[in-house]
């Protein structure tokens, strides 16, 4: 029998909590929705003490803020933003529009249509986070979204952080707002005075952020709901425990909420982990923010062979999911539930939240097990179009007639017997 051994658990989180952000972020969508941009004045002027004349930034304020961002950072935030464009480009090239003859005059077919506008939310709170600007925009654009709103709010000192800004710029961006938290997406769901409402809202965020997207979905669509960051790693005694921490804490100075995980079938490896993060803790700047999530929500548990540490990571399904083992194709053949995976020492998830090109918006709190991350078609609507030729329509009709029947939907039926009688043999 399969066994597992808890050698660190995580704390339980507060469901009072959880409970008090549903409550704030309902009250900021209600108050955006009844009263438009004066709600969204007075939230920005509570939460980031931010009011300027407009929330949009005009073509001069942004050009006086790009001509801040020096020539090296520009010309590697376009190295990231095109390898992210590749990848998409790629993507997109997967799937097509069709149309097909089933049967003699049953004409079937798809057709791909992008969403007509999207709202892009770029964090910038404890980070400014140049490369979720990339990863949302960039990828909307490739996809033909001719409208793309972003909103990040505003830096310390006022205005978004220029690099994020030339970011957005540079990824396409219609329509640019220095505006944050969970009315920046009301804003964009239900549109006010000064902002015309989109049709999706996109992109990671705090945990406010994460519950105003789960709230607002059905007014828009929603890319899937991010929450905290996760990284869980499947290592074996092959693997550096250096490494193994320096990735866990990697992604532990996202915030004190942030889940990392070591999956592991050596003792000696998670013990040896164990002692090197409280090595590596002092020598990170961010080490306060760190070691709250790793004390907090740092798990390490040990498994009895490869095919439980499989079953265990599919349990938690990650955002991130780290392979570190001699056995990388085996797992990449058997795991199932991950946002994004990482085989080998040689991938860490930074290189792919930042540069290599596939999307670090992914899904967390086990929604892994039932979406992807964010990728091209998420943008593209696929939808289906038919065509009958008298003929086939009558030959179609008592075979829909007869399952009418069977549901008792007797007008529907109806539609079938009007054609089988207009279009049928006399």
């Amino acid at each position: 029998m399969a066994t597992r051994e808890y050698l660190k658990k995580a704390v339980q989180r507060s469901v009072e909590a959880d409970e008090n952000v549903r409550n704030t972020v309902a009250e900021i969508l209600r108050a955006v929705q009844n009263e438009g941009d004066a709600a969204v004045r007075r939230y920005s002027e509570r939460l980031d003490h931010w009011s300027p004349p407009s929330f949009r930034l005009s073509p001069a304020e942004i050009a006086a803020a790009l001509a801040t961002v020096s020539k090296e950072d520009r010309a590697q935030i376009a190295y990231c933003r095109d390898q992210v464009a590749a990848f998409a480009e790629r993507q997109r090239d997967t799937f097509s529009a069709m149309e097909i003859e089933l049967q003699p005059g049953v004409v079937l077919g798809q057709k791909l249509i992008p969403v007509s506008s999207v709202g892009a939310y770029v964090p910038g709170g404890r980070y400014p986070l140049v490369a979720s600007a990339l990863m949302s925009i960039t990828t909307a654009k490739v996809a033909g979204v001719p409208r793309i709103v972003a909103c990040s709010p505003p830096a310390p000192g006022g205005g978004i952080y220029p690099a994020t800004l030339f970011a957005m710029v540079l990824s396409g961006a219609d329509e640019i707002y220095c505006l944050g938290g969970a009315q920046a997406l009301a804003a964009m769901a239900h549109g006010t005075e000064s902002m015309k409402a989109v049709d999706m809202v996109i992109g990671p965020g705090n945990q406010y952020v994460a519950e105003a997207k789960r709230q607002i979905f059905g007014t828009v669509g929603i890319d899937l709901l991010a929450g905290p960051t996760e990284i869980l790693v499947i290592a074996d005694e092959t693997a550096d425990p250096e490494v193994v921490a320096c990735d866990l804490l990697g992604q532990a100075e996202h915030g004190p909420t942030s889940p990392a995980i070591l999956v592991t079938t050596s003792r000696a490896l998670a013990e040896a982990v164990a002692l090197e993060c409280e090595r590596q803790l002092p020598g990170l700047a961010t080490q306060e923010v760190a070691r709250q999530a790793w004390e907090n929500n740092g798990e390490l548990i040990l498994v009895d062979g490869d095919e439980e540490a499989a079953r265990v990571a599919d349990e938690y399904a990650p955002e991130h999911l780290e392979v570190q083992t001699k056995n990388l194709d085996w797992y990449l053949g058997r795991l199932r539930n991950y946002g994004s995976l990482f085989l080998g020492e040689e991938a860490t998830v930074a290189y792919s939240d930042k540069t290599i090109g596939p999307n670090h918006i992914l899904p967390t709190g086990r929604a892994a097990r039932y979406t992807g991350g964010l990728w091209v078609g998420k943008f593209i609507k696929t939808v289906t179009y038919q065509r009958l030729s008298r003929a086939a329509s009558a030959r179609v009709a008592p075979v829909v007639a007869h399952v009418c029947q069977i549901e008792g939907m007797l007008a529907h039926k109806a539609t079938a017997d009007l054609r089988r009688e207009r279009y049928g043999t006399r």
